[in-house]
């Protein structure tokens, strides 16, 4: 049986906008994936306070009003540019706007993706909201969420790398990964060997084997870090290995709504190099 592939990609307004470039090579990246895009652009509806010092000194009502109406013609923006870029891509979009309270839009992005394939998160180091975004969907989702740089080029995933320490969470995004893999794909298993203690002997070795016998290309790679974060290190060898994704478990957990990050997928995600699929 086969379906059609949907990507989500959720865009807050407030407190500031996403990107335009890394919207863009979002929509560019979905339409290399063969995925339709559902894409929810969410509006702010801010708490009603006084400041306190009297309404006639500041105007607090008037400044929440304002912040509103920016948003909401952010949602108008973005409505334009996301049509004008799929219409250019080939990309066939579902485009809906949601006004929510302040602090909302991470639980319900989380909670929409739940339906899609994966979640795309169209990144930028310019604005921390993409980060508490990647995170929300990462740890609340249960979908794979690729985040994706400014710059990245659309094209066909013939060349995936993995990186793989046998846990739970790494199964999670090698499994996860494989369906965007193009037909005839390849995958590069990266395996950090003096970042820690790994159970069992030669585990890329061993999972390119059982992948071979699936039919599918492999080839284990040693990652050395040399001095190099391990976010850095496993990057580098996905780029030279001519990788156009890397998929890696989303290692950390949630605490209350605090997102406490491993050092790999913090290390990855304060300086993304290429796209990162990311699954918890």
């Amino acid at each position: 049986m086969t379906h059609t592939r949907i990507a989500y990609l959720p865009m807050p307004t407030y407190p500031e906008p996403v990107e335009d470039a890394a919207i863009s090579a979002a929509i560019g990246f979905a339409g290399a994936l063969n995925c339709a895009l559902d894409v929810t652009a969410f509006s702010v509806d801010l708490p009603r306070l006084s400041s306190g010092l009297g309404d006639w000194l500041i105007d607090v009502p008037g400044i929440v009003a304002t912040a509103e109406k920016n948003s909401q013609a952010e949602c108008q923006r973005l409505q334009e540019l996301v049509e004008a870029a799929t219409n250019a891509a080939g990309v066939r979009l579902h485009f809906a706007t949601r006004n929510i309270i302040l602090g909302g839009a991470l639980e319900a992005s989380a909670i929409e993706a739940r339906s899609y394939d994966l979640a795309l998160v169209p990144w930028s180091t310019k604005t921390e909201a993409v980060q508490d975004l990647a995170e929300a969907l990462v740890f609340g989702s249960g979908r794979p969420t690729v985040l994706v740089p400014p710059g990245t080029k659309a094209a066909p995933l013939t060349h995936v790398a993995v990186a793989w320490d046998g846990s739970h969470v790494a199964a999670r995004a090698l499994w996860d990964v494989l369906p965007l893999l193009a037909e005839g794909g390849r995958i590069s298993v990266l395996t950090a060997v003096d970042d820690k203690p790994t159970a069992g002997r030669d585990l890329a070795g061993a999972l390119t084997a059982r992948l071979e016998r699936h039919g599918i290309k492999a080839a284990a790679v040693d990652v050395v870090l040399g001095g190099q974060t391990i976010g850095d290190a496993l990057q580098r060898a996905a780029l030279a290995s001519g990788a156009g994704l890397m998929a890696m478990g989303g290692y950390g957990h949630s605490r209350l709504r605090d997102f406490i990050l491993g050092g790999a997928t913090k290390g990855v995600i304060d300086k993304l190099q290429l796209p990162v699929l990311l699954s918890h």
